[in-house]
């Protein structure tokens, strides 16, 4: 069989670990060889499997159709996560497809995974929990950076651009600060105490500040939104807000916190309306669409019961017969997919068995990237003693020295924080997919008891993409669950 074989890295840091282009490359080469597959093309490029956009990607895929209409091919990979890093890439399910097909077969060599029309249901969740833990490991990576903003977050630093009445500036050691813009500080105060006279619409204040040169900081005129934005945000009085919640930040506040919740007041009084909506939470709320229009299915009570029905948003929706029907069929629909979830005992422990041996490969990987890293700190150990040494016999100076061993010891922080991550990852394995397979178990006997927002969170967890059509609730299940589904349904018929 003739092969494609795709080397991939994304960052410095791969490169370093042993996960460079030619490292993949040789070690892809010598399997081919190895299984007599020839290669006709080798394919290598820098690209983050974790973005939407992945353009070398998407070449590759059109290529691979291509090749596929004429004969089956074998698409090689070094590890999985070398496929993608996001358990929602499209092109995943793209390349999945065509190998179940029986058109292409995808080859993950380290991993020892071959996917084609030809693996069993223990496979098929192998290769989801795969993926799943690839994005899992890419998430933990991400937190260090996560990490740093937090630090700043706790000591009062403003990590975007400075609002209107600041100014973001570098000071002389390089570090980032905001400072009070003395040329719009005073206006901005003047906005708020204009406002909280109650004398101003929005619209008003807007044209009255364009007047007094309120300008934002590309020196346009505010607009109405602007200033209510303005009006609205908290880091005006010491607070900023960040994904929704307030931190004191450590910058002069440009009006009082008595002022701003005065504003607020007459803000909320202004854009008072009345209208009623129901508190009730219902199970699927937000959940459903209408596969005849695509708008939403929406609930309401009658008489004491639950039913849904198109909003019909678009006035087009042609599903007159299957307009109402009762919560109570959605939910024998949800209790099948979750009672089709559990295993028997037998199939659980070989299920977790095979796992285990699946992971072997991993777990060599892990193992060399913390033998890198060690060499890593070992060698900056090494260059601090000499430069130390080179400090006291004056071959480089006080200043110098300092700067050094800062970077020095910025590298060292990064370094012990990859260990951090690389030393659980083995360990992590084992807890996300023990987590997972003890939820599938117990999933129905979960929902049962629980509180309609609870059910609504474990139906979002579990499921995507329902949709309602001719009475009939349809939807996808979610990576890896679909595989302990699929993996149930081969069970089943070996017992049988």
């Amino acid at each position: 069989m003739k092969s494609i074989i795709v080397a991939r890295v994304s960052t410095e840091e791969q490169k370093e670990a042993g996960n460079s282009l030619p490292a993949q490359t040789e070690r892809m080469m010598s399997y081919c060889k190895r299984r007599e597959l020839e290669v006709i093309k080798s394919i290598s490029f820098d690209e983050s499997a974790y973005k939407d956009k992945r353009d070398e990607f998407d070449r590759l895929v059109i290529l691979v159709q291509k090749l596929s209409k004429k004969e089956k091919v074998a698409v090689c990979f070094d590890k999985v996560d070398r496929l993608s890093r996001s358990i929602f890439d499209k092109r995943v399910n793209t390349l999945y497809e065509m190998a179940v097909a029986d058109k292409i077969e995808l080859h993950f060599v380290s991993d020892g995974q071959v996917i084609n029309n030809q693996m069993s249901a223990t496979e098929k969740f192998q290769f989801s929990m795969s993926l799943g833990l690839a994005k899992y490991y890419s998430d933990a990576i991400s937190d260090n950076v996560k990490r740093a903003y937090e630090e700043k977050i706790k000591r009062g630093e403003w990590i975007g651009q400075a609002y209107v009445g600041y100014l973001n500036v570098t000071l002389p050691d390089e570090s980032k600060n905001v400072i009070v813009d003395e040329e719009r500080a005073f206006l901005v105060k003047r906005m708020f105490e204009l406002y909280a006279t109650t004398s101003y619409s929005m619209k008003g204040l807007a044209a009255e500040m364009k007047l007094q040169g309120l300008t934002s900081r590309a020196g346009v005129e505010v607009s109405t939104s602007q200033v209510q934005a303005m009006l609205r945000n908290p880091f005006y009085y010491g607070m900023m807000r960040i994904k929704g919640k307030l931190y004191p930040h450590k910058y002069e506040p440009l009006v009082s916190k008595y002022l701003f919740d005065k504003v607020q007041e007459h803000i909320d009084g202004y854009n008072r309306q009345n209208f009623k909506r129901t508190n009730k939470p219902y199970i699927f709320r937000g959940l459903i669409k209408c596969s005849h229009c695509g708008c939403a299915i929406t609930p309401e009570e009658q008489k004491g019961l639950i039913y849904y029905h198109c909003t019909n948003y678009h006035g087009n929706c042609p599903s007159k017969q299957d307009k109402w029907f009762k919560e109570e069929e959605l939910l024998v629909e949800i209790k099948g997919f979750l009672q089709s979830l559990k295993l028997e005992n037998e199939a659980l422990e070989e299920l977790k068995k095979e796992l285990r041996a699946t992971h072997e490969a991993e777990k060599e990987y892990y193992e060399k990237s913390l033998g890198n890293i060690n060499r890593k700190l070992g060698a900056i150990d090494a260059r601090l003693k000499v430069m130390y040494t080179d400090r006291l016999d004056g071959r480089i100076t006080t200043s110098e020295y300092d700067t050094r061993v800062k970077d020095y010891k910025k590298e060292q922080e990064d370094l012990l924080e990859q260990y951090k991550e690389h030393s659980t990852g083995d360990k992590n394995f084992y807890i996300t997919a023990n987590k997972i397979l003890e939820l599938s178990q117990r999933a129905w006997e979960l929902f049962e008891n629980s509180e309609p927002q609870e059910k609504t969170q474990l139906v979002s967890f579990l499921l995507q993409n329902l949709v309602l059509e001719r009475r009939k609730l349809l939807f996808e299940v979610k990576t890896p669950f679909n595989g302990i589904v699929e993996y149930s349904t081969y069970s089943s018929v070996l017992r049988d």
